[in-house]
């Protein structure tokens, strides 16, 4: 006698709730994670240890909540509903979202502290909620009788890439954090509602409703290993993508939501019933590698929008390929939890690769052309055409010809283009070799060996042989968490770049072409001007602070009798201004500087009231705005720190963001007066390696209409009414983005 079947319900209503349970847990959860941030920066700072922290934290309760549902599927489908439902009860604690209250203790060590305050605050809702994606699809497959879940894993994507956007655009610009929490608290119940509901599907009686069979074959320790590199490439990928785009090409804000988007976007691809866009993007995947690879990794800047587009368009196509390869290779339904905690520790180990390891293990982005080389080794190959299968065809002896050949003259091609004059854009030669090298890739796509050959030496020759001779002369480059800084020399100065962005100029030659305050800092610029005005507005005592070290240019208007400190977040910039001596500014002007190592914010709030007459932000040259600098709780600080006569100097060049505004809107009423001044260079300055700037005065005392009557060229801020002031509470740039119109109430 056979076990009664039970009645299943149908799959039309039953699949359209559990696709709308997967997306809400996928939004809940990519809404989160920029929102606690946001709720942390007070508190924590900005420096990258921080965020790096952040981000390991994310990725370890994510894949234990991958290996919580894996443990929790092989139990009967309703203990996994009760254990579930009563997790989510648990997690409930947590409710609203916050931050512990815990404060961070004098000299802890971030990457210790930060992870535990993170877990500590949200651990048990994101624990519970990042279980969605791979328990849904297995309680789906349990309800609808063994139907394949897999395509509902690119609804979990849809719903990552909608929370992704909805934070910086919609969320942060109209809400406070107090009803940001209030949102997702929410969204979470709802979201336990639609658990409840799935539960409620689930089989009661018969086969299905006892401990789930394993009937499939388990994969091998190979197979396992194969899914964990197919997911750490795209992983790492992605974040080295963001890196090239915010520091090397352009540094747009939220910039870095594309790439992350385009990488969720690419699990719809790749895992979507449809396979129409997958196979084509997967077989063109190693025509992308090939010839997008050698660009981006060349380094010419000369269009940053392509070259951002390129970067781009090759992180989803290598990570729609890689995402699909494991597609084609997943298991059977019943054993898709240990598929999915596979790809969630490759994803994690690819995080800690990009964005904890190779900073410190390499002083240039090696990582970046060795992510791309994996790609075209792992992504699948077939031949393009047959006019290329037939040439591979006739025998191993044949291919071996073929293959030596082919080998023979991409090493000839590199070496004929390694001529340093000519460039990728430009260079007749390095054109040629690059055409020479992309017509020998694509009739080498379906012989992997050969094919990831040609790949490196394309890589070599266009971006990887320029790197190492950099890094082969002392001293020329230093990485650290913030990026790579490079210092070049060319005739009559020195150069100090981070990315493409340039952080300070040294003239060389005479002793005072050495001391000759440059770029930003010259004596006609807003700091200029006050540095100069010092001595009158307070004597031969004034006591100076200094957000952001740079080469030390300031440091040459210090005078005998002054009292300075530079506020610096980055030891690697520390090194550079006063141990590297390839800069002077320092050890000439300023020998026994006082500089303070750590978050601007953080280390200012420990000093004394009335401790400087002069505060100097310096911390936006980068077009990167620390948003906790620039809240209404920070400015209490400064002004706590100033003496009541003190001033406050801010350094506001952005070519993306409307700074000016963004602090007349934020300083409003709280007893600040301020003046702007725009200065540009003249063709005098024009030995003085001058450049274009703008710095804002703020002050609370006659020293600040003293300073502005000594320059016409100050003038009052523009206010643009429509903004809210930042607090720690709201801040968004969103509706300051120059060229952007949006309505925030």
């Amino acid at each position: 006698m056979t076990d009664p079947v039970p009645d299943l319900p149908r799959p039309g209503p039953t699949r359209a709730l559990f696709v709308l349970t997967i997306l809400t847990g996928s939004f809940l959860l990519f809404l989160i994670q920029p929102m606690v941030a946001r709720m942390a920066l007070p508190r924590l700072g900005g420096a990258p240890a921080v965020w790096n922290s952040a981000m390991l934290v994310y990725q370890a309760l994510l894949l234990g909540g991958y290996a919580y549902a894996h443990w929790l599927a092989h139990r009967r489908p309703r203990t996994q509903a009760l254990v579930h439902l009563g997790l989510f009860a648990v997690a409930a604690l947590w409710l609203p979202i916050g931050l512990s209250a815990m404060r961070l203790p004098s000299g802890a060590e971030p990457a210790l502290w930060v992870p535990w305050l993170l877990g500590a605050s949200i651990g048990p809702l994101f624990f519970a909620v990042s279980a969605q994606a791979p328990l849904m699809q297995r309680w789906y497959s349990a309800a609808t009788g063994g139907r394949d879940p897999y395509a509902l894993y690119a609804a979990s994507n849809v719903g990552s890439f909608a929370g992704l956007l909805a934070y910086p655009l919609l969320v942060e610009p109209r809400l406070a954090l107090a009803g940001q929490s209030w949102l997702w608290t929410g969204g979470y119940l709802f979201l336990v509602l639609l658990v409840a509901g799935c539960a409620l599907l689930l089989p009661r009686s018969g086969p299905a409703a006892q401990h789930p069979p394993l009937t499939s074959a388990a994969p091998t320790r190979r197979r396992v290993w194969w899914w964990i590199a197919l997911a750490f490439v795209p992983s790492a990928l992605m974040i080295v993508t963001s890196s090239y785009l915010t520091t090397d090409i352009v540094a747009v804000p939220l910039l870095w939501v594309l790439p992350l988007g385009l990488y969720l976007l690419s699990f719809t691809v790749a895992f979507a019933a449809r396979r129409g866009a997958a196979r084509f993007l997967t077989q063109y995947a190693p025509v992308v590698v090939l010839v997008f690879g050698s660009i981006v990794v060349s380094g010419h800047h000369d269009y940053p929008v392509l070259n951002a587009v390129m970067a781009l368009l090759l992180l989803f196509v290598i990570s729609v390929a890689l995402h699909s390869c494991m597609y084609a290779h997943r298991p059977a339904p019943e054993r898709l939890t240990g598929f999915y905690l596979a790809m969630s520790f490759g994803g994690a180990l690819g995080g800690v690769f990009a964005g904890l390891v190779a900073p410190v293990v390499f002083d240039w982005t090696y990582e970046y052309p060795l992510l791309i080389l994996a790609a075209g080794v792992l992504a699948p190959q077939h031949f393009l055409v047959p006019i290329t299968a037939q040439l591979w065809s006739g025998g191993p002896k044949r291919r071996r010809i073929v293959a030596a050949v082919m080998l023979a003259v991409t090493a000839a091609a590199v070496w004929f283009g390694l001529d340093p004059e000519a460039t990728l854009a430009g260079g007749s030669r390095q054109g040629m070799v690059f055409v020479m090298l992309a017509v020998l890739g694509l009739f080498a796509i379906g012989v992997r060996p050969v094919f990831a050959c040609i790949v490196a030496g394309s890589l070599f020759l266009f971006g990887v042989y320029d790197a190492l001779r950099l890094s082969a002369i002392p001293g020329a480059r230093t990485r650290s968490y913030f990026g790579v800084y490079t210092i070049t020399d060319r005739p009559g100065a020195r150069d100090l770049a981070h990315g493409t962005t340039l952080h300070g100029v040294q003239l060389l030659g005479s002793e005072a072409r050495l001391r000759q305050p440059t770029t930003y800092y010259v004596p006609d610029s807003g700091v200029g001007l006050a540095m100069r005005a010092l001595p009158s507005l307070y004597r031969h005592g004034a006591r100076v602070g200094v957000v952001g070290l740079g080469t030390g240019t300031l440091a040459c208007y210090a005078q005998p009798g002054q009292h300075w400190r530079f506020y610096e977040i980055d030891p690697a910039v520390v090194r550079i201004a006063s141990g590297s001596g390839r800069f002077s500014f320092l050890s000439r002007c300023l020998p026994d500087a006082d500089i303070k190592l750590g978050d601007a914010r953080l280390s200012l709030s420990e000093e004394p009231s009335d401790e400087l007459d002069l505060l100097v932000l310096d911390a936006f040259t980068s077009d990167a705005v620390p948003l906790h600098l620039m809240t209404r709780e920070a400015f209490a600080t400064y002004a706590r720190v100033l003496a009541p006569d003190g001033l406050l100097l801010l350094h506001t060049s952005n070519r993306y963001i409307a700074m000016e505004q963004v602090v007349a809107a934020t300083i409003a009423g709280t007893g600040w007066h301020a003046a702007a001044l725009d200065f540009s260079p003249s063709e005098d300055a024009v030995e003085q390696d001058a450049s274009a700037s703008q710095w804002l005065v703020l002050g609370r005392g006659p020293s600040f209409e003293r300073l502005v009557g000594t320059n016409a060229g100050w003038r009052e801020l523009q206010v643009d009414p429509r903004l809210q002031p930042w607090t720690d509470d709201y801040a968004s740039i969103v509706p300051v983005l120059r060229g952007i119109t949006i309505d925030a109430d």
